[in-house]
């Protein structure tokens, strides 16, 4: 599975972005966001189990931060509101063909597929 995202950008504190994950070469089962802020590890977002749309959230986004994706196109958005200067990094999108349970919040490692990264930058 190829995973190629989009929609990084420049914003101030407080605005809002949207980013999209295309997924071309296979069906997901589950699809993440992780980002990686300047200096740092890459950090877990977000993710949704494909099918039956279930999300998870880390606590940092959770309330401004809402994922999803449409099954019929094959990809994943992020879409970010009520930025901070502290989700300034490089957003990576990624894909597994487990679904996972719901109970089960997937890390870094269960993630085989991922795309380019999509530089977000917020002002304050």
């Amino acid at each position: 599975v190829q995973l190629q995202a989009s929609g990084g950008g420049l914003v101030q504190a407080g605005g809002s972005l949207r980013l999209a994950c295309a997924a071309s070469g296979g069906a997901l089962g589950t699809g993440g966001w992780f980002r990686q802020a300047p200096g740092k590890e890459r950090k877990f977002v977000s993710a949704i189990r494909w099918n039956i749309g279930n999300t998870d959230y880390a606590d940092s986004v959770k309330g401004r931060f809402t994922i999803s994706r449409d099954r019929a196109k094959n990809t994943l958005y992020l879409q970010m509101n009520s930025l901070k200067p502290e989700d300034t990094g490089v957003y990576y999108c990624a894909g597994t063909y487990r679904a996972f349970i719901t109970s089960y919040t997937p890390n870094e490692a269960d993630f085989g597929f991922w795309g380019q990264g999509t530089l977000v930058t917020v002002s304050s």
